[in-house]
């Protein structure tokens, strides 16, 4: 189940030559050669003629196209019916607003206190700290926030200063787009400030760069991370097959620091719904190092419905993975309320 290979460059990215290896492994290159339009994609890889018809319909897709060349690259080395495909390809369906979906599903702006800080529980908040993303995923919750890839990221100093008005604030969650974008030194300033706080104890960072983006994860940046400890990395994966050789090495970077690693996964109807893939997936995960969270239910974002797996499914699934799966590989299967009511546990029971 798992890929065994590492990911080579893909033969040529947007019409040029081949990319020699020390730019490939540049998370710099990575992220200016990202592929963005159709005719980018079909040179990357081979295409299906239902992911043909979505390309030449931009109008229908619910989030940009974005993917990395190390992600591109990855999925040319996959079968065309490979689910990976579904999670970062357009589909026509995104075009389908079902009932009961809706914009913002979980009512981030309903709670958004100061300019990108959204407090929906007591004692932490979620401060969106970016605006970018290495990879779009088709299923993402903030779609009406899509990633701005060059942007700049947005002024941290308002939410800075009502976190420290609030000394009942004591974690807080960086989340975006991907803060993991940020470059080193911006990334530093804003965690120095952070802790600066004197009532804020627990940072986390949520991040898919090593699924999308493994060389991301260099020694610099691990320094910086271990630096601001304790600090969580709340990690998203989405199926056995994005632990190639780079997220490996990219995650034991991470545990070498001694940053603790979860993970949350998002259940996906026809791309990891089945005993086997969870299991691959929760299973791998913990070899590496991963501590597997949350399972998600799909959120109720618009466009999503033929990714929705049923609650039921959600649950059998785990009950079937207890006791044939090390109870650290088990995770809480959970639900964000519609609206934002916080998130409440689903099963297996």
């Amino acid at each position: 189940m798992t890929a065994r290979s590492s990911v080579r460059p893909i033969p040529a990215i947007h019409g040029g030559a081949p990319v020699p290896l020390p730019l490939w492994r540049d998370w710099r290159w990575q992220l200016a050669h990202r592929l963005r339009t159709p005719e980018a994609l079909s040179a990357a890889l081979p295409l299906t003629p239902a992911e043909r018809r979505a390309l030449a319909a931009p109008a229908a897709w619910r989030m940009p196209l974005l993917l990395t060349p190390y992600t591109a690259s990855l999925l040319s080395t996959l079968p065309p019916s490979h689910p990976l495909r579904r999670a970062h390809l357009p589909d026509l369906r995104e075009a389908r607003h079902a009932p009961a979906e809706y914009p913002d599903p979980l009512g981030e702006d309903a709670h958004q206190v100061a300019p990108h800080l959204i407090h929906a529980y007591p004692h932490k908040v979620l401060f969106l700290v970016s605006r970018d993303c290495a990879t779009a995923c088709r299923y993402c919750t903030r779609a009406h926030l899509p990633p701005c890839p060059g942007c700049p990221p947005p002024d941290p100093d308002p939410a800075l200063r009502w976190i420290a008005a609030h000394p009942e604030i004591t974690d807080v969650l960086l989340s975006g787009g991907d803060p993991l974008l940020l470059p080193d030194e911006t990334l530093d300033a804003l965690l120095t400030s952070l802790r600066a706080i004197p009532h804020v104890r627990l940072l986390r960072i949520g991040t898919k760069v090593p699924a999308t983006l493994p060389m991301r994860i260099t020694p610099a940046l691990v320094r910086i991370l271990r630096k601001h400890r304790p600090l969580w990395l709340s990690l998203h994966f989405t199926h056995p097959d994005e632990l190639t050789p780079e997220t490996k090495k990219s995650l034991r970077l991470l545990l070498d620091a001694g940053l603790p690693l979860c993970s949350q996964t998002v259940l996906l109807r026809h791309v990891n719904d089945d005993e086997s893939t969870l299991r691959a997936l929760f299973e791998n995960l913990v070899l590496n190092g991963v501590k597997p969270y949350y399972l998600h239910y799909t959120d109720a974002a618009q466009g999503t419905a033929h990714f929705r797996s049923p609650i039921p499914r959600g649950r059998s699934l785990l009950r079937a993975l207890n006791g044939t799966v090390p109870g650290y590989a088990i995770p809480l299967f959970m639900q964000d309320t519609p609206g934002g009511g916080g998130k409440h546990p689903l099963g297996p029971s």
